[in-house]
């Protein structure tokens, strides 16, 4: 896990502070050694900083080839590297270090982009190669590892941060339209919040040669039409294969030369996560668990119970409302995009946890509730993709369709007809779509009249079905994984996943076993009948890890990772940073906030009742966390 920059400049040649000033706004993300090359013709700069976990001696980056004419650095682990490695010096390859970077440099000389098909892991990776003076960047299949790139004037910069782009010189501004996205949880792939930077999607590379930038995509959670899955597999086999691959991947994430530890909650998916990590370390493992001050969000007794069944090092990490206060600011500047609630603070006050611990390394059980459809926006889709007489299921979709639009369907039809007609055709809950349509017209009054103005005719959820070929990825899938699809393609990779730069901010990596390809290129075909029976969601899954977690564990229900919520308690130390960033000169400077509104609003929020006020956490946090970044990049 580390920070790469790259430039690559082939009209004017880099100046050497400009690849100094990137790289030192990434040392967070390696502390343990940075190093800086140049190519001799000054066209190509690479940087990297570096969090030494495998080969603590000899691994530090870039890399060059045995001819010197490639050099790589990347960000990220390669599993199942020393197979590979043995392959690759069967073949003649010659290993400068003995880390499992080094394995992306040798394929990549051989297979060119298609290495990629070869790779296993969370990683990003850049590779200069001087012979055909071509710079090639990958990025993940699932975006685990970020990768943020912009071309100014001709020449192209690449960073793990936003921040790091700005330091090389990159302008810092809004970008107005993904602004508009973002306030209706509508994301493209690549882009961001800032203009002129985009990201590289997961499951994409990028290829720039002297006058042109090509992205191409390798790799897509592509689902098997539903009269493709495997319904006439015994549900036995997949429960046995099932956990025989969550074992493996867990196994693979275990490789390191450092201590490793655990994220762990009171749910089903990390305690799976921790009870497999045992058997695969003759150390005793290190389980870091959230301890929030309020009863109904605080899962540590569970956890500690989990703990002591597997012999895991039980350390409880104690978050408050006032830690809240004290950290968000500095969480929301580290991870570069909109906070929805007071759990990316939480999250940073945990990574911080860790390092102090002296940790580098974490699994965790990201990507279950991606995998097996564990979300309660799913459960409507969930059901309707159980009809076991299947001649009847497009029946059902159709009357869907035509049923009459409830109240929060009719405040979504007022701004998109696309969300409204699709939303019926995925089964979203009726609960779901009121919270929706309630907060976008709550939204529609914040915003400046002349931001409303711009984007007024234009319908964010028809603009990010166009970004891909929906009808091909969606048509005749069941519709539970037609919701998960989407929802990988856009909050999930968005904002779940941009947790990396909260605990990156600590330097520690994140491992996610769920978030292997091969474990979900297995589930990705298993019928909705096995993803939820006897009206217990996630039921392939507890099956196949019931012997490592606890009685309690295997028969929980889902409770998501949300913090309390802020607005629960008028006059808590977060809810008076939120009443002060929105009062603030910093919200007055943001161009499509209508700040006398957002007074207004605020000083109706302790005249509602206790529930109203708490559901409006989404929507202060989100504004909030625009001022923290108007004022932390002087947009």
């Amino acid at each position: 896990m580390c920070g790469i920059v790259a430039i690559y400049s082939p009209e004017q040649p880099i100046a050497p502070e400009t690849l100094t000033r990137a790289i030192e706004r990434l040392a967070h993300r390696g502390p343990d050694e940075q190093h800086l090359w140049t190519a001799p013709h000054r066209q190509v700069a690479l940087g990297h900083t570096r969090l030494s976990i495998i080969d603590l001696l000899t691994g530090s980056q870039p890399i060059a080839s045995e001819d010197e004419q490639l050099r790589i650095m990347a960000n990220g682990e390669f599993y199942d590297f020393e197979r590979i490695r043995c392959e690759l010096q069967a073949r003649g390859h010659q290993f400068r270090t003995r880390t499992d970077s080094e394995i992306a440099l040798h394929l990549y000389e051989d297979h060119g982009a298609h290495c990629l098909d070869q790779l296993r892991g969370e990683f990003a990776f850049v590779v200069w190669d001087e012979k055909n003076q071509t710079l090639f960047a990958a990025r993940d299949r699932f975006g685990i590892k970020p990768l943020f790139y912009a071309r100014i004037n001709g020449t192209l910069f690449l960073a793990s941060e936003v921040k790091a782009l700005f330091a090389a010189g990159v302008r810092a501004a809004w970008d107005r339209e993904s602004v508009f996205q973002n306030l209706f949880l509508s994301f493209d792939q690549d882009r961001t919040l800032f203009s002129e930077i985009r990201q590289v999607p997961p499951g994409y590379y990028l290829e720039a040669k002297a006058h042109s930038i090509r992205l191409a995509r390798y790799w897509d959670a592509n689902y098997p039409r539903a009269k493709d899955q495997t319904n006439h597999r015994r549900e036995e086999t997949c429960v046995d294969e099932l956990r025989s691959l969550l074992d493996e991947a867990v196994r693979l994430r275990m490789r390191a030369d450092v201590p490793i530890g655990c994220y762990l909650s009171g749910g089903v998916d990390s305690s799976s996560v921790l009870g497999l990590a045992g058997r695969h370390t003759e150390q005793r493992v290190a389980a870091f668990t959230i301890a929030f001050d309020h009863p109904d969000f605080d899962e540590s007794a569970s956890a500690r119970a989990t703990a002591a069944q597997y012999g895991a090092e039980f350390c409880p990490v104690s978050v408050t409302e006032a830690d809240f206060a004290d950290l968000f600011i500095d969480a929301v500047a580290h991870g570069e995009t909109v906070h929805y609630n007071a759990h990316g603070a939480a999250r940073y006050r945990l990574s911080q946890a860790v390092h102090r611990a002296g940790y580098k390394v974490v699994l965790a059980g990201e990507g279950a509730d991606e995998l097996f459809a564990g979300y309660d926006f799913s459960s409507h889709a969930l059901r309707a993709s159980m009809d076991p007489d299947g001649m009847f299921r497009w029946v059902r979709l159709l009357l869907r369709m035509m049923h009459s639009a409830g109240p929060g369907e009719h405040r979504i039809a007022e701004r998109s007809r696309w969300l409204a007609r699709i939303s019926r055709m995925l089964a979203f809950p009726p609960e779901l779509l009121d919270f929706v349509g309630e907060k976008i017209e709550l939204l529609q009054s914040l915003v400046s009249a002349e931001f409303k103005q711009e984007f007024e005719k234009r319908d964010p959820y028809r603009e990010f079905l166009k970004q891909f070929e929906w009808r091909a990825k969606l048509f005749g899938r069941e519709p539970v994984k037609q919701v998960l699809y989407l929802w990988l393609k856009s909050l999930f990779v968005n904002y779940v996943l941009a947790a990396e730069r909260l605990d990156m901010a600590h330097a520690v990596e994140l491992r996610l076993p769920f978030l292997d390809h091969k474990v979900f290129e297995f589930t990705r075909s298993i019928p909705a009948t096995m993803l939820a029976k006897n009206g217990r969601r996630k039921y392939l899954l507890r099956e196949a890890v019931r012997p490592f977690v606890t009685d309690e564990v295997y028969r929980s229900a889902k409770q998501p990772f949300f913090a309390p919520p802020t607005t629960l308690r008028v006059g808590n130390p977060m809810y008076k940073l939120l009443q002060e960033l929105l009062r603030s000169r910093q919200a007055a400077e943001i161009p499509f906030i209508d700040q006398s509104a957002v007074i207004k609003f605020l000083d109706q929020l302790p005249r509602m009742d206790d529930h109203t006020r708490s559901s409006m956490d989404p929507i202060l946090f989100m504004m909030a966390s625009m001022c923290v970044l108007q004022n932390a990049y002087r947009l």
